[in-house]
């Protein structure tokens, strides 16, 4: 069975250390970074490990055994499915200065008929965790990024070999480069300038028009558009949180979604005055109108361009981190579902009170579901003062 060499996954440490942490700086001498890294991924861990103490880093590990959820939701009575450990996460959090995820997947349909309500109800109850993190973030204290490790069951589930896997692995993250670190600072300083461009337009609204879809997503009043700062790995992306109460329209999304063990395919999602209103699929439906159900999951969070001159993954990979930067022919767009980001706001966000998120139109919820469309399509943006461009076309930005 492939298995990608020391040197591969050592540089591929280095860049989630060393360039992915601390939004683009890599850690600090003294800094502590959370491993949060499955069994089947353990290979990278002991490079991610060298790494961080190689920084003068302190490694806190959590080695995540593999297949255990389903046992869980099988088992588990009402009072231990609402069980919160407050001091054992609060600790976490307050410990940590980064965190890294990486992702390895050794069983995409593991929650299959499992009743999506409970599943549901889980998450909810993890707010609080997911609150902490994000105040503690706001504040300029924590950065956390997440990193792809190939399995046989992810290359099976998008019909590639291992080989085949890791390969979109390796060129979509430098990894053969000389000194992948300096590479990634150089697609950062290209993905700024493109976002400071994007800032001083003043989009108020944009329309995405393709087959199956003509949405329509207002931006908002203090808004900035993100990207190329460390989160995720690889990160090709440029987007920002728009209004919620501002999308209308209908979109269609192409790509499959794997979403905590169940499989959804060919979604199609109505909007009216920023509510989704009817939500179709293909292929596993009801878990996903039950996803929409989780409050505030029928709102918009994120909306986000891939620029395929950016991005060399061209192949579907079974894994959001990856297909929501999925280059190809005609690059990408998604959108998310639940919660906003925050840092897409352009005023001193820790001044702000939840009144004034909720009357900017930030979004906040316990899930933030991507959803991707690779389909051909043209984006057009409303400016402030009137006018109407074409920010997006044929996978490239126009601007």
């Amino acid at each position: 069975m492939y298995q990608p060499s020391l040197k591969i996954l050592d540089n591929y440490a280095d860049v989630l250390v060393n360039f992915a942490l601390n939004h683009g700086h890599g850690i600090k001498k003294g800094e502590v970074v959370f491993l949060q890294v499955p069994e089947s991924a353990k290979p990278l861990l002991r490079s991610l490990q060298k790494f961080v103490l190689n920084a003068g880093g302190h490694a806190i590990i959590q080695y995540l055994p593999d297949e255990m959820s389903r046992d869980f939701f099988e088992l588990a009575s009402d009072d231990q499915l609402k069980f919160f450990p407050t001091a054992f996460l609060k600790g976490r959090v307050k410990q940590a200065d980064h965190f890294l995820m990486v992702l390895a997947e050794t069983n995409y349909h593991e929650l299959e008929g499992i009743d999506p309500q409970k599943i549901m109800e889980r998450n909810q109850v993890f707010k609080p965790y997911k609150d902490w993190r994000d105040a503690k973030e706001n504040k300029g204290k924590l950065t956390w990024t997440i990193g792809l490790y190939a399995t046989p069951a992810m290359a099976k589930e998008a019909n590639l070999t291992l080989r085949e896997s890791w390969q979109q692995i390796i060129k979509a993250c430098f990894l053969n480069n000389q000194n992948p670190v300096e590479k990634w600072r150089q697609i950062q300083k290209q993905s700024n300038r493109l976002r400071q461009k994007l800032n001083k337009l003043e989009i108020v609204k944009i329309n995405i028009k393709a087959k199956d879809t003509d949405l329509n997503i207002g931006i908002g009043e203090n808004r900035q558009w993100l990207g190329g700062d460390g989160n995720n790995i690889p990160s090709f992306e440029i987007f920002t949180s728009p209004d919620w109460r501002q999308t209308n329209g209908y979109i269609f999304f192409d790509q499959p979604l794997y979403r905590q063990g169940n499989l959804i395919k060919n979604i199609k999602l109505t909007f009216k005055n920023g509510l989704v209103v009817d939500a179709q699929a293909g292929y596993g439906e009801k878990f996903l109108k039950q996803l929409i159900k989780v409050e505030n999951s029928d709102k918009i969070g994120e909306f986000s361009l891939t620029d395929k001159r950016f991005s060399k993954i061209n192949k579907f990979m079974a894994e959001t981190l990856y297909d929501e930067n999925f280059g190809g022919l005609f690059g990408n767009t998604h959108i998310a579902l639940g919660s906003s980001f925050k840092d897409a706001c352009s005023q001193k966000i820790n001044k702000l009170t939840p009144k004034d998120w909720q009357d900017l139109g930030f979004n906040d919820s316990a899930v933030h579901t991507d959803i991707i469309a690779t389909t051909d399509r043209t984006v057009t943006a409303t400016l402030k003062n009137g006018k109407e461009i074409v920010l997006y076309k044929s996978g490239r930005f126009q601007i």
